[in-house]
């Protein structure tokens, strides 16, 4: 019962709300900034290169590096091997093209969320905080709208996506090694709850070490599979493109199911528009706005055109059956054993292991700032700390459908709340992406922005 109404939930807000906004906002934020994503690829990865060292005197923020780490965390996780196998299973390879065109064009959203994020950012106690929550408030002027997407991200990113990283992860070492799903959520629980209590500079000293690693070992397995599989490379791209838009799928419903699988799984990989990123990238340290944002755009490029691909590759090279009967995690497994013996389950757990749980830390801190955005109570914040630590736990017991059905609804009603508030406060960006490229024109290698430049919102922007 419970199941189905969740699913009727689903089915109204993805096949018709979500897509029609998302698609919309980000081809409207592609088109009044030329295309940021693209033409400013090189200046990303600038961006990024620059930002690995903190500068003298701002030890106690975190450098843009940080929080792209960060925000990479709880981006690679789950979406990357569960999602994307979930999303071929039920939505076909075409998903998979979906998949791309989200993070093709959502990587607009992501830049305008972020760079929104940065100027209205305030100062707290150890570091700059910010996001959704704060623009609604400032930059809106909808206080009310604010509290209500505190409450949406907490749920969503503190307590239902934490469940499905754990779900993933015991599901993953249930296949491996046979452990018992009730042992392997308290030793998550305990180490998350070590971490939670740690605050945002152990969450980003943690992730900058554990991101680059495990992103970097999977990337060098999948390349491995890709060589040793290359002339397939040619007919699975093929078969990517034509479920994407056959005629045999179109006629059987399959073209819709993978539009909204591919936006749904890219989504929650990727979290464009979602206004999750948004929250960290204010607590960054840059001269100008624009750079964090540049640099969260990255991110998207990052997990969904190599992390996702990767994954969508294993599965499509390996020839396993998508009959449903393996699904989620189990199923990138079992492609992975097809190519590289009993040792792909091991090392897919393991790869879990590290990305779900860095997503899990990275999806805690989304929390934690929004919950300071209510109260400051510090009784409060142990409370949801431990609740948190509970959703984990919980996670690590609840069915697949469950987990993965909730998660869907709140990042559905999240999404919608912030991509509202960023299609109004939009003209910001574009502003501050202006002055960014005049002082790039002008010869300033490090563009400075201060609020003096924006008279009209000046009085709403503390920290330029």
């Amino acid at each position: 019962m419970t199941t189905s109404i969740l699913n009727s939930i689903n089915d109204a807000l993805w096949s018709y709300i979500l897509i029609v906004m998302l698609l919309g906002c980000a081809l409207w934020f592609s088109f009044k900034t030329k295309f940021v994503q693209f033409r400013m690829l090189g200046e990303m990865i600038k961006q990024l290169s620059e930002s690995v060292h903190k500068q003298k005197g701002n030890e106690h923020h975190i450098s843009s590096f940080q929080a792209f780490m960060v925000s990479l965390a709880s981006r690679i996780g789950t979406g990357n091997l569960a999602g994307v196998a979930t999303a071929i299973t039920i939505g076909g390879p075409g998903a998979v093209f979906w998949m791309w065109i989200v993070a093709l064009l959502g990587a607009s959203s992501a830049f305008i969320e972020s760079s929104l994020a940065q100027l209205y950012k305030v100062k707290g106690k150890d570091s700059y905080i910010g996001g959704p929550a704060y623009y609604m408030k400032k930059g809106l002027k909808q206080p009310w709208m604010g509290v209500l997407f505190a409450f949406l991200i907490i749920f969503t990113f503190s307590f239902a996506f934490n469940s499905v990283q754990s779900n993933t992860i015991c599901a993953a070492f249930e296949q491996a090694f046979q452990t018992d799903r009730l042992t392997m959520g308290i030793i998550l629980t305990s180490l998350s709850l070590i971490i939670f209590f740690g605050g945002i500079q152990r969450i980003a000293k943690v992730s900058s070490f554990i991101v680059p690693i495990m992103a970097l070992g999977y990337i060098l397995l999948v390349l491995y599979v890709i060589v040793t599989n290359l002339h397939q490379l040619p007919q699975v791209i093929e078969t990517i493109i034509s479920h994407a838009f056959g005629w045999e799928q179109a006629l059987g419903g399959g073209i819709g199911m993978a539009v909204m699988q591919g936006i749904k799984r890219g989504l929650f990989s990727n979290e464009a528009g979602m206004g999750s990123a948004p929250n960290v990238a204010a607590t960054a340290d840059v001269t100008h706005p624009v750079k964090q944002g540049l640099i969260q755009a990255l991110g998207v490029f990052t997990d969904t055109l190599i992390i996702c691909t990767c994954t969508a590759f294993i599965i499509l090279f390996s020839g396993v059956p998508l009959t449903g009967e393996t699904n989620g995690v189990q199923l990138t497994q079992a492609a992975l054993n097809n190519e590289i013996g009993n040792f792909g389950s091991i090392f897919v757990a393991i790869a879990i292991l590290f990305f779900a749980y860095s997503s899990i830390i990275g999806n805690y801190y989304y929390g934690e700032t929004n919950v300071r955005y209510i109260t400051q109570n510090k009784f409060i914040m142990i409370i949801f700390r431990i609740s948190a630590g509970g959703m984990v736990l919980f996670g690590s017991l609840a069915s697949l459908e469950l987990a993965w059905n909730l998660a869907d609804i709140c990042m559905g009603l999240m999404t919608i709340c912030n991509l509202i508030a960023i299609l109004l406060l939009g003209k910001y960006a574009f502003r501050l992406l202006d002055d960014y490229l005049v002082q790039k024109r002008n010869g300033i290698q490090n563009p400075i922005f201060t609020k003096d430049k924006m008279k009209d919102i000046e009085e709403d922007i503390e920290c330029w």
